[in-house]
């Protein structure tokens, strides 16, 4: 049975680890990224709710008299 010859497996995990920085990098500089992002506000509308305006008691269970 022949023997397993690693003696190239180091030059190519390198050069596949240098090729896989080149690619990210270049795909990472076609992006565009805004320099000053500014805020937008937004504004909330406060909308009234029928069981804003009432005033309910919520009894719990282990409030009522024995």
């Amino acid at each position: 049975m022949p023997q397993l010859d690693t003696s190239t497996w180091l030059t190519m995990i390198l050069s596949m680890f240098l090729t896989l920085f080149i690619i990210f990098q270049l795909k990472i500089s076609k992006h565009k990224f805004y320099h000053s992002p500014e805020m937008t506000s937004t504004k909330t509308s406060k909308q009234n709710t029928p069981w804003e305006t009432k005033w309910t008691k919520i009894y719990l269970p282990l409030s009522l008299p024995l």
